[in-house]
């Protein structure tokens, strides 16, 4: 459904313009459907990719994430290091009944995002990191 929203902008121009301007008709289609080639590559392929490679877990003493296609990055967040649980669900998923929970830690490189969880889930695993992380000593510095 990204794929879809973020092309539509650029699409319906280049669709609009292309079918009212004759001379630029050609290569107005030709790039919407380049943009339409790779929009339904995008909305077709990547979800099955970033299923295949992003992961996650929670233990008591660290959240774990993976992620990335090429260039793969794994992250490991001590539970003591842990500043803020944070649950946010931007339209598309809210109508999906999805959400991103994002774990900020004491760390320059930025908070941990753990994305595509259904809305229980999130809930269920924002409550547990607030219970662990209130059991951990340490002031999350």
């Amino acid at each position: 459904m990204q794929a879809v929203v973020v092309s539509i902008p650029v699409l319906a121009p280049l669709l609009i313009v292309g079918l009212l301007v004759r001379p630029a008709r050609q290569w107005l289609l030709l790039a919407a459907a380049l943009v339409g080639v790779v929009a339904l590559f995008y909305a077709l392929v990547v979800p099955w990719i970033r299923y295949r490679v992003h992961r996650w877990e929670v233990t008591q003493d660290a959240v774990y994430t993976r992620r990335g296609w090429f260039l793969q990055q794994w992250r490991i967040a001590p539970i003591s290091r842990i500043q803020t649980v944070d649950t946010v669900r931007g339209p598309i998923e809210q109508r999906f009944g999805l959400s991103t929970v994002t774990v900020t830690t004491a760390s320059a490189k930025g908070a941990i995002k753990i994305e595509g969880l259904d809305r229980e889930s999130a809930e269920t695993l924002t409550h547990r990191l607030t219970e662990i992380t209130q059991a951990t000593p340490g002031d999350a510095t």
